[in-house]
C-alpha cells in the first residue's frame, strides 16, 4: 500500500491527522486511514496493551509520585501487570541514578581544567566545631546558616546552585548520605556588621543552628566603616551565637581588586577578625589568604576566579571556596570520632 505524504505532520500523530488537512491538500484523515491499516490486529491489541501499561497511576496526599507499590495492591495482578510495575519502578530508579550523575558531574566538571588546591603549609584554623561535628558524626539531623553579604547570596555565579553554600550542602551530603542537612542561605547584597547585627536574632539564632558560618568585613572596606567598630559588632554577635549553642566560623574578605585597594582597612579587618576567633574560640576560613594563594603562588589569573566586577567571584571562585571549607569541616567530625584517624590533608580534587 502506498501511504499519502504528509509535510511536517508525523502520519502516527492521529490526533492531529484526524483534525487537520495540510496547506498543500494533504488529507490528513486518509493518511491517518492507511497507516492504520498497516497494523495487524495483534499489532494493535500489543498497542493497547503498552498504552494501558504506561498510563500513569492518580497518586494520592500520602504517596510520592516515586513511591513502589505496596505489594498488598499487586498480588492478586496477572504476571504481566507486575513485569509492567517492574518495568516502571526500574525506570524510575534509572532516572534518578542518572539525575544524581548528572549532579555529581557539575560539581566535578569545575575542576576539570585548574583543580581546587588548598593552601600549601595554612593549618586548619576551623577547629573541631563540637556541635555540628557531634551530629555529623553521629548521622542526627545537622542545620547551617549561611549569614553575610553578596559573597553568600552568590552574586557572580551563573546559578543558584553553584553559589557556595549550595555546593557546600552538596559536598557534606555526598559525605554524609544518610544525615539529613540544611543549609540556609541568609545572606542580603550590600550589607555588613551593622545591619547584619540587627537581623542576628531572626535570620540566624530563631533557626537553631548547629553551625554560622558567617561572612563579614567586605563591605566594611568598601564603605570605609571603622575596622575596629566592625569588629566589636562582629565580637558581641558572636557571643550571642555560641550563647544559643552553635558553632562559629568566621570568613574574611575576599582577595580581589576592588578590596586590595585599600590595603591599610582590609589588613586590619582581616588581622582583627582572626583576632576574634582565637578569643571566642571559634573558627576562621581565611578567605583573603586562600584566594591571594590562589593568584600569587599558583599563578592563577584574577578573572580565573573573579568576575568582570572585580569583586565577586565566579563559579569556580565559589566552588573552591566552599570545597575547602567543606573540607576542614569535614576534619573537623574525623576529629570528633573515636578512634578514626583522619589525614592529614584531605583531597580537594577527586571525582565525586
Amino acid at each position: 500500500m502506498i501511504l499519502p505524504r504528509c509535510h511536517g505532520v508525523s502520519l502516527f500523530d492521529l490526533n492531529s491527522l484526524g483534525r487537520t488537512r495540510g496547506s498543500r491538500g494533504c488529507d490528513f484523515k486518509s493518511a491517518a486511514l492507511a497507516a492504520l491499516m498497516l497494523l495487524t490486529p495483534f499489532s494493535l491489541a500489543q498497542v493497547r496493551a503498552q498504552s494501558a501499561q504506561a498510563a500513569p497511576q492518580p497518586a494520592t496526599s500520602a504517596q510520592q509520585p516515586t513511591s513502589v507499590t505496596p505489594a498488598a495492591q499487586t498480588t492478586g495482578n496477572a504476571a504481566s501487570g507486575n513485569s509492567s510495575g517492574d518495568s516502571q519502578q526500574k525506570s524510575l530508579t534509572a532516572r534518578a541514578i542518572d539525575k544524581a550523575k548528572s549532579a555529581a558531574k557539575s560539581a566535578s566538571d569545575i575542576f576539570s581544567r585548574v583543580p581546587c588546591l588548598p593552601p600549601k603549609g595554612e593549618a586548619n584554623s576551623i577547629g573541631t566545631l563540637p556541635h555540628v561535628a557531634r551530629k555529623l558524626a553521629s548521622g542526627e539531623p545537622v542545620v547551617i546558616v549561611a549569614f553575610g553579604s553578596s559573597s553568600t547570596v552568590g552574586t557572580g555565579a551563573s546559578a543558584p546552585e553553584f553559589t557556595y553554600p549550595n555546593r557546600l550542602a552538596d559536598q557534606l551530603r555526598r559525605q554524609y548520605p544518610t544525615t539529613n542537612i540544611s543549609v540556609i542561605n541568609a545572606g542580603v547584597g550590600g550589607e555588613d556588621a551593622p545591619e547584619m547585627t540587627k537581623r542576628l536574632q531572626t535570620s540566624v539564632i530563631d533557626a537553631h543552628p548547629d553551625l554560622v558560618i558567617w561572612q563579614v568585613g567586605t563591605n566594611a572596606v568598601l564603605r570605609n566603616l571603622d575596622p575596629s567598630d566592625t569588629v566589636n559588632l562582629v565580637e558581641e554577635g558572636v557571643a550571642r551565637i555560641q550563647a544559643a549553642g552553635s558553632d562559629v566560623v568566621l570568613v574574611d574578605p575576599q582577595y580581589s581588586p576592588r578590596v586590595t585597594e585599600h590595603p591599610e582597612s582590609t589588613g586590619r579587618i582581616v588581622g582583627l577578625l582572626r583576632r576574634v576567633a582565637a578569643l571566642r574560640h571559634v573558627g576562621i576560613f581565611p578567605r583573603f589568604q586562600v584566594m591571594r594563594d590562589w593568584h600569587e603562588k599558583q599563578d592563577l589569573p584574577i578573572d580565573s576566579f573573579v568576575i568582570a566586577d572585580g569583586l565577586h567571584m565566579n563559579d569556580w571562585g565559589y566552588a573552591c571556596f566552599a570545597q575547602l571549607l567543606g573540607d576542614d569541616i569535614i576534619r573537623s567530625v574525623g576529629q570528633i570520632r573515636i578512634g578514626n584517624n583522619v589525614p592529614s590533608a584531605v583531597m580537594t580534587y577527586r571525582p565525586m
